[in-house]
C-alpha cells in the first residue's frame, strides 16, 4: 500500500483572511492516530463542508486541513477486534472533517466508534447518497414518529427542500405515506421535488412570518426544518395542536424570534437534531432503516457524482446556495 495519497487541502494565509484549496499529496503517517485506517471509496459534499472551506471558525480552526464530514470505504488496518481488514464501513455524523482530516482525501484515520458496518443491502456509493444529510433526516423522522407523527395526522412540511437533508426528508416521508409539502427558494426545481415525492411545492415566501403574531393558522402536523430563523418560527406558529418540528440546521439564521405561545397553548414540540450525539445502537438502527423500509424508490434521482478534480467547483456552488440534491465524491484508486 502506498504511503502517499491525494486529498483536497485547505490552507489559511498568515493574516488568517484567505483560505485556499488545492489537491495535494499527503502522507498516511501525517494522519491522526486512530484505531481504524480506512481507504475512502466515496464521500459527499455537505453544507458543513462549505462552511469549513470558507474558513468558518465554528467548524474548522486548525490548518492545513482536509475537509469532508462523510466517508465510506474499506478498512485497511484495524487495532480493534470489532473490525477486520477488508470490512466495508460508513462514517457520517461524527467530528470527521472538522476536527480531524476528513473524507476529501483517499485515506482517513478514525476511532472505531465513528464507523458503522455497511448494511448488507446498501452499496458504499448508496451510503454516501445518504451521508450525514441522510442520517440527519432519518433521526429527524425517527424523533417525529416517536412523538406521535403519523400520515393520517395531516400534512407535513420540509424546508430547504432541495438541500441534502431536505430532499432526503421529502423522499423518506413520501415513502412512508405522508402528504409532504416541500418549501424551497428554487421553484425552478419544482419537478425535481415532485419526482422524489413532494405532493405540493411552495416558495419560501409562502411561509414567511411577516405578521409577527404569536400564533398563525393551524396547518402542519409536523415538519423538518434546515433553515432556522423566521422560517422555523413560522412553522412552529402554524403547527396543529401537539404538532412537532425537527430543527436540523441554520442555513438562514441561528436566531429564533418567537414567543412561548405555540408551546403552551398548542403543545407544539421543537425537536433538536444532532447526529454527533447519537449512541451506536440508534445510529446502527437508523442505517438499517435507510437501507430497507425507509429507502426511497428513486434514490438515484437525489445525487450526482464528481471526482476530486471537479470538487472545487461544487464547493463554490454549495457556498453560493446553488446546489441541488446530493453531490457524491468518487475517489480514484490510490
Amino acid at each position: 500500500m502506498s504511503r502517499e495519497f491525494h486529498a483536497l487541502v485547505l490552507r489559511r494565509s498568515a493574516d488568517k483572511k484567505t483560505i485556499t484549496r488545492a489537491i495535494e499529496k499527503c502522507r498516511i503517517s501525517d494522519l491522526p492516530a486512530g484505531e481504524l485506517l480506512v481507504r475512502v471509496h466515496y464521500s459527499s459534499l455537505n453544507w458543513k463542508d462549505g462552511l469549513s472551506c470558507s474558513g468558518n471558525p465554528a467548524v474548522t480552526r486548525r490548518f492545513p486541513h482536509v475537509p469532508g464530514i462523510d466517508a465510506s470505504g474499506t478498512v485497511v488496518n484495524s487495532l480493534v477486534p470489532e473490525f477486520k481488514i477488508g470490512d466495508f464501513v460508513v462514517v457520517a455524523g461524527t467530528p470527521l472533517g472538522t476536527t480531524v482530516s476528513g473524507g476529501f482525501g483517499q485515506f482517513i484515520s478514525i476511532p472505531a466508534s465513528w464507523a458503522v458496518p455497511l448494511p448488507q443491502s446498501l452499496t458504499l456509493r448508496e451510503s454516501m447518497v445518504y451521508g450525514t444529510a441522510g442520517l440527519t433526516a432519518a433521526l429527524a423522522i425517527h424523533r417525529l414518529q416517536k412523538i406521535g407523527l403519523r400520515p393520517e395526522g395531516g400534512p407535513v412540511v420540509v424546508t430547504g427542500a432541495t438541500g441534502g437533508v431536505g430532499c432526503i426528508s421529502v423522499a423518506i416521508l413520501s415513502k412512508l405515506g405522508y402528504d409532504v409539502t416541500a418549501v424551497t427558494g428554487k421553484l425552478q426545481e419544482k419537478e425535481f421535488l415532485k419526482s422524489i415525492g413532494a405532493t405540493t411545492v411552495l416558495g419560501r415566501e409562502a411561509l414567511g412570518d411577516t405578521a409577527s403574531r404569536p400564533l398563525l393558522k393551524e396547518v402542519w402536523a409536523g415538519g423538518v426544518d434546515s433553515v432556522g430563523g423566521l422560517m422555523l418560527s413560522a412553522l412552529l406558529k402554524s403547527c396543529k395542536v401537539c404538532g412537532a418540528v425537527a430543527a436540523t440546521g441554520l442555513v438562514a439564521s441561528s436566531e429564533l424570534p418567537i414567543t412561548v405561545m405555540p408551546f403552551i397553548l398548542r403543545g407544539v414540540n421543537l425537536l433538536g437534531i444532532n447526529t454527533e450525539a447519537l449512541e451506536m445502537e440508534l445510529r446502527a438502527h437508523l442505517w438499517s432503516k435507510l437501507s430497507k423500509e425507509w429507502r426511497p424508490d428513486r434514490l438515484d434521482l437525489i445525487a450526482r457524482e464528481c471526482g476530486l478534480e471537479k470538487l472545487d467547483l461544487e464547493i463554490d456552488r454549495i457556498i453560493a446556495g446553488l446546489q441541488k440534491g446530493r453531490i457524491l465524491l468518487k475517489m480514484s484508486e490510490v
